[in-house]
């Protein structure tokens, strides 16, 4: 028999995930900047820039992603870049076997679907409380009540 405390810990299990899943991403972020001389000219660029440039830009916003769902700092917004490009990484990697694959990307097939499970949970869930976003709403809903009882006073 399962005896229950009374405590779920979701908001522990929300910072774990959000640290596993941020310093995997920027794992994967890093692995990809090493490799960036190996790019393949196949490599879309986008706006007019060469792929190069193209890909450095995917890169540094990636990493600020990553290092905003470490901290729990507009944890919602800055799921969705990773989100969009894990989905179109997966599509790549499911379309194509060729020679762009192994290069463009530094991981197997199936990556790309725990990450967009696990970036899909957070943007339900959001980050828990321990994070920046809940310390910075509490700070803002104290402020917003200290100025309604000077105003009401």
């Amino acid at each position: 028999m399962l005896f229950c405390t009374g405590y779920t810990y979701s908001n522990l299990s929300r910072l774990f995930l959000r640290l596993f899943v941020g310093v995997m991403f920027l794992h994967v972020c890093v692995r990809q900047f090493l490799d960036l001389g190996h790019l393949p000219a196949e490599f879309p660029g986008f706006w007019g820039m060469d792929p190069a440039t193209s890909m450095t830009i995917l890169l540094i916003i990636e990493a600020l992603c990553a290092a905003f769902i470490i901290l729990g700092f507009l944890t919602r917004i800055a799921v969705i870049p990773p989100l969009v490009v894990m989905c179109l990484a997966e599509s790549i990697v499911f379309s194509s076997y060729d020679t762009v694959t192994p290069t463009l990307f530094t991981f197997q097939p199936g990556y790309p679907v725990m990450f967009i499970g696990i970036f899909l949970f957070i943007l339900l869930s959001g980050p828990g409380k321990i994070s920046l976003d809940y310390i910075i709403s509490v700070h803002l809903i104290e402020t917003n009540d200290d100025n309604e009882i000077i105003e009401k006073a």
